[in-house]
């Protein structure tokens, strides 16, 4: 009895250990992050981010913070795949809606202005060079223009998720003119 009461006891205390330094790594690369956030190296920040999701993905603060730190180095794809890992973990904080919301219409508004365009498979990947721009502003196949109203939409979504979750009255006028912007490019491309 003694015998199983140790071992139980050993292994509670290198779980709790395991758990406490995992913790102390996870806050170190947190902080590390935050660094190179404020400092502009947003590449460096998202790598100790990714190292911190690595070791502990349900902690929320760490999702979020990635899905920042994609979205300030203007890699949207990523920044919303990990706002929808984000909103998993805490689905009732407003802003993970707005900012995805922004990275949605982004995504859509670079497609259309040939930043960014859309190959046969609708893989999405930066235009090649100021020629390619201009002759995708020119014309868009169906499957950019698909891929666009499907963004605008969901961006739509998410901006009405965001006013529904924050209600912040002071920017639901702002919001509302945003969401009538988007129907309306939606329109123009649905066509």
């Amino acid at each position: 009895m003694k015998k199983a009461f140790l071992l139980a006891s050993i292994l509670l205390i290198s779980v709790i250990t395991t758990a406490c330094i995992n913790n102390f790594a996870v806050q170190e690369l947190n902080n590390k992050a935050k660094a190179f956030m404020d400092s502009g190296d947003y590449a460096s920040a998202i790598e100790r981010l990714k190292s911190s999701v690595d070791l502990d993905s349900t902690v929320f603060e760490t999702q979020y913070n990635l899905a920042v730190a994609y979205t300030k180095a203007e890699d949207y794809e990523n920044a919303i795949k990990t706002y929808d890992e984000a909103s998993k973990i805490n689905p009732d904080f407003s802003d993970i809606y707005y900012s995805r919301a922004v990275c949605e219409e982004n995504l859509a508004k670079d497609i259309i202005s040939g930043l960014l365009v859309v190959d046969d498979e609708g893989k999405i990947e930066k235009a090649e060079s100021a020629d390619q721009e201009d002759e995708t502003k020119k014309e868009l196949s169906d499957s950019a223009k698909n891929i666009i109203v499907s963004y605008l939409s969901s961006a739509s979504e998410d901006y009405q998720i965001y006013m529904d979750k924050a209600q912040n009255a002071s920017e639901n006028a702002e919001i509302n003119n945003k969401l009538e912007e988007l129907s309306k490019l939606s329109e123009k491309y649905a066509k």
